[in-house]
């Protein structure tokens, strides 16, 4: 039963600056006309094209989890990334939350053959950062390399309250937190002595498969700051920049640093109505979706993460279409 008006999503005005991140992706080529459309006609490289899985917008068990997740494969898309929420409650709204991210990805990774995927990203405050590390490790075992670890701060007090989790100086921990994820991922033995978090020698085994790409997410300086030397990706949520190409294009210009850069994209299939209109973010409709991506494309993004609405199988694969997605990717 979906959980009438439990949509978390406020305005860009009074939604949070989420620290979110990003993946690797895939495309049409322009010069050559072939059908799988998503190659950027600027660098010749794949314009990559993930999508989010269901979280609040209505009451998703695996079943369908499974079944939309399949579709997205399928279908040809590059990844699939699911938020990490424990509670949402307040703001007259039923109280509602999603599934366990790292429980669901690591079901998804052992089911799925192609696709990259990971946490939108997973909060730093909800687990000690060895833990992370571990479960990292293992999705990207499971899935054969095929896992990306979006990492953030958490921005949605209520949920850190119900649980007990401090929800002061989050960039400082998060720094802390970052500091042992990625030595850790990147084989090494870490003793660390800091304010939030302490480890003694502490080391991942069975060794990680590879190195986890991070991916990071910001719509702030200090965030990126502190982490722009170690992430493969960099990306935005649609209502930082108003879901518009030249809003991207001027969010990304106050970020420099060797990572790729993904902008998520609100894209409304049919009459949409899942989520609440957001006048400062206007969703793109599907049918003008690939004008869309090219603009997206020259404002300088190298991957999108679609942001559906509705979100189930039939608008997974109607998309698709609308792309001319090639499901042989």
């Amino acid at each position: 039963m979906e959980p009438r008006g439990c949509n978390p999503w406020q305005s860009a005005a009074t939604r949070p600056a989420l620290e979110i991140a990003s993946f690797t992706v895939a495309g049409w080529s322009r010069s050559s006309g072939a059908c799988d459309g998503r190659f950027s006609r600027l660098t010749g490289e794949r314009l990559g094209v993930g999508v989010q899985l269901p979280e609040v917008e209505r009451e998703v068990r695996w079943p369908e989890m499974h079944a939309i997740a399949r579709s997205a494969e399928a279908s040809g898309y590059d990844s699939i990334w699911i938020g990490d929420h424990m509670l949402y409650r307040g703001g007259g709204r039923p109280e509602c939350a999603p599934w366990d991210v790292w429980t669901m990805l690591a079901a998804l990774a052992a089911s799925t053959e192609r696709v990259q995927l990971g946490p939108l990203v997973a909060s730093t405050a909800f687990h000690p950062p060895g833990l992370v590390a571990r479960m990292a490790a293992t999705i990207d075992e499971v899935s054969k390399g095929r896992f990306i670890l979006g990492l953030g701060t958490g921005w949605n007090e209520a949920e850190f309250r119900a649980f007990g989790i401090p929800f002061d100086q989050k960039v400082a921990r998060f720094e802390e937190a970052f500091t042992i994820i990625r030595r850790l991922l990147a084989r090494e033995r870490v003793s660390f002595a800091g304010r939030f978090y302490q480890t003694d020698d502490a080391v991942l085994l069975p060794p990680p498969i590879r190195q986890v790409p991070l991916l990071v997410g910001t719509s702030g300086p200090r965030v990126l700051a502190l982490s722009s030397a170690h992430i493969a990706y960099w990306n935005s949520w649609y209502s930082w920049y108003g879901n518009t190409p030249s809003g991207f294009a001027k969010l990304s210009s106050n970020f420099e640093g060797n990572f790729r850069r993904s902008a998520c994209v609100l894209v409304t299939v049919g009459a949409g109505g899942e989520r609440p209109l957001d006048p400062g973010s206007p969703p793109v409709d599907a049918a003008s979706l690939r004008e869309h991506l090219d603009e997206l494309d020259a404002a300088g993004a190298d991957e999108v993460i679609l942001v559906l609405d509705p979100i189930n199988e039939r608008s997974v694969v109607t998309v698709a279409e609308e792309l001319g997605f090639d499901p042989r990717v």
